[in-house]
């Protein structure tokens, strides 16, 4: 219905790279009258060596699926409520990711509202956290292949062109605040309301 899974190869790059390309994919869970989908409008990258990443201090329990093969999801937990959702990049050992940040609801709302306590569709998935829950990814999730066809998957889509990406600073890092690695669909309804860091005074 939206196309074919994505190949591992498209993961097998730099996350700067990849980020701005999964907009405009879809991230699909489940199947037939379970089955939820969404189209990604914004992601966030973070790479090996980037000191507001995961995988700045190297491996451990709770990141290893980020230092695994590419086009798997790394799943962690936040403020001891929130699961957020990456997709692994670049080679085994790299520990980089693309962080999920908002898609717009395709398929499945009413499981989506139901998760979320909210009807309203521009606040089912705008930020990780929600998308995470209207998905119901939590840590179970930690590690699952994306490109396989399984439970949960990326898909071709429809790519947004690159007149239509956005680029600033991300959410919410205290640590290399200056980098310009979120990517969003320009003037997106179902972008999150997260507000990029700022920079010298000046945001984004």
């Amino acid at each position: 219905m939206y196309g074919r899974p994505l190949p591992r190869s498209f993961f097998e790059r730099p996350a700067t790279v990849v980020a701005p390309e999964l907009l405009g994919r879809i991230l699909v869970r489940g199947r037939s009258e379970e089955r939820v989908a969404g189209r990604i409008v914004e992601v966030e990258a973070y790479t090996e060596g980037d000191p507001a990443s995961h995988s700045f201090s190297g491996p451990t329990a709770r990141n290893a699926a980020m230092f695994g093969p590419p086009g798997h999801l790394y799943v962690y937990f936040t403020y001891g409520m929130h699961f957020c959702a990456n997709v692994v990049t670049g080679g085994v050992g790299e520990g980089s990711a693309v962080l999920l940040r908002a898609v717009e609801p395709l398929e499945g709302l009413s499981s989506m509202a139901r998760r979320r306590g909210t009807r309203d569709p521009r606040r089912l998935c705008a930020g990780p956290a929600r998308l995470a829950e209207a998905f119901s990814i939590d840590r179970a999730l930690d590690g699952a292949d994306l490109v396989r066809g399984g439970d949960i998957r990326l898909v071709e889509g429809e790519p947004v062109p690159p007149s239509r990406i956005a680029r600033t600073t991300r959410v919410g890092v205290r640590a290399a605040p200056d980098r310009r690695w979120r990517f969003l669909v320009r003037g997106d309804p179902f972008v999150s309301p997260g507000r990029p860091a700022r920079v010298d005074g000046i945001r984004g």
